[in-house]
């Protein structure tokens, strides 16, 4: 099931950084309840409080909330980016996708029986669009 992710406000932005980043998709990526401790050794961090402490400014931001035993996240705020189930996928991997298949298509139904300059420049054109949207999903994949 896709569903578009809502972009971050401005105070959520601003706590999404460096560890708290790390620990929020963490727990994002778990789906269930997740505990400090679960926190802490699935990223290694040196201490409990240390988790805790990111965990609390994730909080106070309204990002995630404690339910049962653990927290989960209340509000999904990755940028420009789709949700299927529990994985992130870059938004312009849709822009990539539908340029690969334009391109398909022009290499093969729309092919002319003479090459011309426009059809070069076509190809030319469409590997560019393709090329920058695959860098821009790549730029948008080691954000995460």
């Amino acid at each position: 099931m896709k569903e578009a992710i809502i972009l971050a406000d401005k105070k959520g932005s601003d706590v999404l950084k460096g560890t708290t980043l790390k620990v929020y998709h963490y727990i994002f990526k778990q789906g269930k309840p997740v505990g400090v401790h679960e926190v802490q050794r699935g990223l290694t961090l040196s201490s409990p409080s240390l988790a805790l402490y990111h965990i609390s400014k994730l909080l106070e931001a309204g990002l995630v909330r404690e339910e049962g035993k653990g927290y989960i996240v209340d509000r999904v705020v990755f940028e420009n980016m789709i949700r299927v189930r529990r994985t992130l996928i870059p938004f312009h991997t849709t822009y990539a996708i539908f340029f690969i298949t334009t391109l398909l298509i022009l290499l093969t139904y729309l092919r002319p029986s003479a090459i011309t300059s426009t059809y070069v420049f076509s190809l030319i054109v469409n590997i560019a669009a393709i090329l920058v949207s695959i860098y821009e999903a790549i730029k948008a994949l080691k954000k995460i």
